[in-house]
């Protein structure tokens, strides 16, 4: 049973920063293609960024240029460095594998951006 735990998120002004952080347990995120994503009330959730095991980074239109995913192996963490915040990034973070075979979702953690 995969466990992922997701922290970091909190209330910040527009143009502030967060650090996001996703620890994994159960299974190595070394071995798999990992992402963020996200879900704001009344939205479906979305892939905002992802990184292969060999380290390739990908991002929605949306937070390109802001954004940015990175991994610690070691220990076992996937992390989302979040600049220049919008309103519209408001949302629920979550991690996830990118797979049709996705580990079960943890609760993810708030990030509020006010403006």
């Amino acid at each position: 049973q995969v466990q992922l735990v997701e922290s970091g998120g909190g209330l910040v002004q527009a143009g502030g920063s967060l650090r996001l952080s996703c620890a994994a347990s159960g299974s190595r995120i070394s071995l798999n293609f990992m992402g963020w994503y996200r879900q704001a009330p009344g939205k479906q959730r979305e892939l905002v960024a992802r990184i292969s095991s060999g380290g390739r980074t990908d991002y929605s239109d949306s937070v390109k240029g802001r954004f940015t995913i990175s991994r610690d192996n070691a220990k076992n963490t996937v992390y989302l460095q979040m600049n220049n915040l919008k309103p519209e990034d408001t949302a629920v973070y979550y991690c996830n594998k990118v797979s049709s075979k996705e580990w079960s979702w943890g609760q993810g953690t708030q990030v509020t951006v006010s403006s």
